[in-house]
């Protein structure tokens, strides 16, 4: 799987990769053919404190691209949603993929 998470306007930190890391473990844990990830953190410059921070996340499964973003207060809080999203993307998605097989007809006679 490749992994890459770059940061906007952000420097991404050892604690922040190893923290999305860990999250990604997750997604990987459901469904093992990701091929690539792709994270991109943005602190965004509003007025407005809240949903400032955001993230992004673009998963390239087999057959597929899956993309989700969040934004929040805390950059940890946001990728905490974004996990959670893309969590039920993947989830959603393989059970697309098991319901569409079709038992065939040497099958059903035995």
């Amino acid at each position: 799987m490749n992994l890459t998470i770059s940061g906007h306007h952000l420097e991404v930190t050892p604690a922040l990769r190893s923290y999305v890391t860990s999250k990604l473990d997750r997604i990987t844990r459901h469904f093992d053919q990701v091929v690539g990830v792709k994270v991109r953190l943005t602190v965004e410059n509003q007025k407005e404190k809240e949903k400032r921070q955001r993230a992004e996340c673009n998963v390239h499964v087999k057959g597929s691209d899956i993309f989700a973003e969040s934004s929040h207060q805390d950059l940890y809080a946001a990728v905490d949603e974004l996990i959670d999203k893309l969590d039920r993307q993947v989830v959603r998605y393989k059970t697309r993929l098991q319901e569409h097989h079709f038992d065939s007809p040497r099958r059903l006679h035995a």
